[in-house]
């Protein structure tokens, strides 16, 4: 199944880590980007992984954040069009869904001025900040998880995430 250094030698092996993390990897890209990138992105994520899956190590970290740090500079690639995104969502509010008009009011209302508040506070984070707390909020990853999907140290991930929880308290009153 793996190689004694923890690489993932064997396609069918890939295979089920596909199964078992494609879903929540292209749901993590979506929350990041607009939904129509994150079925491309998911898909470009796994194909990386499977390219480079002879030099995953198990001693460096699991699989889940070894996925979510490809999928994580992925994104990092669309950094603009995301923050555009958040600024133009803080202006605007949420986009509207498929739901009836009276039901869009409604939520419109009820979550507009959070949403707006929220979106300007991501956009006014750094990029690093960005990524660990959407990591750690989006994906449920652990501090170690996140490190190891960035490829930092757990310090810099508490640090920056103790950053930008402060800028975020700030920045939504």
């Amino acid at each position: 199944m793996r190689a004694s250094k923890g690489v993932i030698t064997a396609p069918d092996v890939f295979e089920a880590i596909f199964e078992a993390h494609y879903e929540e990897i292209w749901r993590y890209i979506g929350r990041r980007l607009d939904l129509d990138v994150a079925e491309d992105l998911a898909a470009e994520t796994f194909l990386i992984a499977f390219r480079q899956r002879d030099r995953f190590d198990s001693a460096v970290g699991g699989v889940r954040p070894w996925l979510y740090g490809i999928a994580t500079n992925l994104i990092g690639r669309h950094r603009r069009a995301e923050v555009r995104r958040y600024r133009a969502m803080a202006r605007t509010g949420p986009p509207p869904d498929d739901e009836g008009h009276d039901q869009r009011i409604v939520d419109w209302l009820t979550a507009k001025v959070t949403v707006d508040r929220l979106a300007g506070a991501l956009a006014r984070l750094s990029q690093g900040e960005r990524d660990v707390v959407l990591l750690v909020a989006y994906a449920g990853l652990r501090y170690d998880e996140v490190a190891a999907a960035l490829g930092i140290a757990p310090g810099t991930v508490a640090s920056r995430l103790s950053r930008a929880r402060t800028k975020l308290r700030k920045g939504l009153g």
